[in-house]
């Protein structure tokens, strides 16, 4: 039988292809799942943004939202900080690769007007340079007895770094013991730049220690944990947020 070059050719090449091919749908499966996974928290958050408006345009009219300072729900270890609307949870994203590593409780009122409160008791610190942080150490975590904890509240400023922080903890506060609902201060916006202040809220992170006693740095994802259980609510970011998240929900 004669036997042609081209033919062999063709014959040693197409079961090459055949796997390039496999490698190649492969390759981008993997891509797009991987793509899929990086954008789902920016789409998961996308409608957090809608009911966060509504909130704002509707506020007389949205009560019910509204989770009341000092509230337990159900057996929870915390109690709620501060009376407001919870626009977001641990996880959300508001740009790829961005992830919000704690919850925002929006207030109904203006700057400086609504309390916040210790949700448990600890050692409260405020660094020197800081206009509207506390932290407070809690050496039990109440959910995992073995390890401590430390309680990060934030945005207690106006816009131009005007501290909305109580007075009883001036900058540079160390290790001040307080009780479950001491006024540690208000809500306020600030950012850092004056020119693109925050909404109106407390931010509220649970943020690890690093096993020497000291609290690692907030803004890592890694380095938090989610506040939702301290709370007895589910608000991480793939949670379901079909309706306003509260104590019944």
């Amino acid at each position: 039988m004669r036997s042609y070059p081209l033919v062999r050719l063709i014959s040693l090449i197409n079961p090459l292809s055949n796997s390039f091919r496999f490698l190649l749908l492969s390759f981008f499966s993997i891509f797009a799942l991987l793509a899929l996974w990086w954008l789902a928290p920016t789409i998961a958050t996308f409608t957090r943004l809608g009911r966060l408006r509504e909130f704002f345009e509707h506020q007389s009219e949205r009560s019910a939202w509204l989770i009341n300072a000092g509230a337990r729900c159900g057996s929870a270890p915390f109690m709620w900080p501060s009376t407001g609307y919870l626009g977001f949870g641990y996880g959300d994203s508001w740009s790829i690769g961005h992830r919000h590593t704690g919850l925002d409780i929006f207030a109904a009122s203006g700057l400086n007007q609504t309390p916040i409160y210790a949700a448990h008791p600890g050692y409260l610190t405020r660094l020197p340079d800081w206009k509207s942080t506390v932290i407070i150490r809690i050496p039990q975590d109440p959910l995992e007895p073995t390890r401590q904890i430390w309680a990060y509240y934030t945005h207690m400023a106006g816009p131009g770094g005007d501290s909305y922080i109580s007075p009883e903890f001036p900058p540079g506060t160390n290790e001040k013991f307080v009780e479950a609902g001491t006024l540690l201060g208000y809500q306020g916006n600030y950012s850092g730049d004056p020119a693109n202040p925050v909404g109106i809220h407390l931010h509220f992170s649970i943020v690890k220690d690093d096993g020497t006693g000291q609290f690692l740095n907030e803004t890592r994802m890694e380095n938090t944990l989610d506040p939702s259980p301290y709370f007895g609510i589910k608000a991480g970011v793939f949670d379901d947020w079909t309706e306003p998240i509260t104590c019944d929900k």
